[in-house]
């Protein structure tokens, strides 16, 4: 069985997207929600790791409140390749290697693929995203999410799969699609707080970070590269703009 743990702030999103592709699915599955809409959390590691907390589940899914897993099948297939994965750390469905974007999902309003290189088999990268990821219980009954590094919202998984790797296990993209309302870009400032002790933490582990959001080096300037990557944005999103395509834009 899988445990699935959702932290949710908007009941309206959670029901039209994950709840709603919940429904029909195949499987039993075990549901924990965790409500934040009075901000009862400081971070998603804090909130993450009290609902893990609860789970029964071989497998648990940490997933976005508005994620659609878009078939009814998604939880007993998912499951199958879980199964078959050896020395299993993570999976999720999007993450980064040195090669690039691994994803099959599609993100964002209008809906838009993230990478033009779809797999059909499970792919090793060193993270995965925060919209949906995948840790077995035997492996986070070991590593839970890090509260004083990640002490808000942003790239506790990106922590956690880094952590994994360092403990010889490994970390997959799965060849599932799933839609993700929301756009992954991330310009505010906790996000960069953050990541500045990501880098801190492993500059002896790793020369570069690779994030669904940008590649970072862990031993030249933090500042340089913020802003080099704000340039880029704003380039990137002005390109949008004019020209309404979004597509591949990483």
């Amino acid at each position: 069985m899988i445990s699935i743990v959702c932290v949710f702030n908007n009941t309206k999103v959670l029901d039209n997207y994950l709840l709603k592709s919940l429904k029909n699915q195949t499987v039993n599955y075990e549901l924990i929600l965790i409500d934040n809409s009075s901000n009862k959390y400081e971070s998603a590691s804090q909130a993450l790791n009290k609902g893990a907390k609860k789970a029964k589940g071989k497998y648990l899914i940490f997933v976005h409140q508005d994620v659609d897993l878009h078939s009814k099948n998604w939880l007993e297939k998912v499951e199958i390749t879980l199964d078959s994965l050896f020395n299993l750390g993570v999976a999720g469905v999007a993450g980064k290697s040195k090669e690039g974007m691994v994803t099959n999902i599609k993100d964002g309003i209008p809906p838009t693929f993230l990478s033009k290189f779809k797999i059909n088999q499970p792919q090793k990268v060193q993270t995965v995203d925060e919209c949906l990821f995948i840790i077995p219980q035997t492996v986070f009954n070991r590593f839970k999410f890090d509260e004083e590094i990640c002490n808000n919202w942003h790239l506790y998984c990106v922590d956690y799969c880094l952590s994994i790797l360092k403990n010889n296990l490994d970390v997959y993209v799965l060849p599932k699609y799933v839609y993700h309302a929301s756009h992954g870009d991330s310009f505010s400032n906790s996000y960069f707080i953050v990541l500045e002790k990501l880098l801190r933490k492993y500059k002896k582990d790793y020369n570069r970070i690779y994030t669904t959001v940008w590649n970072w080096n862990t031993t030249y300037s933090f500042r340089l590269q913020k802003t080099w990557y704000i340039i880029r944005r704003w380039i990137s999103n002005l390109r949008i703009l004019i020209t309404g395509n979004r597509e591949y834009y990483l």
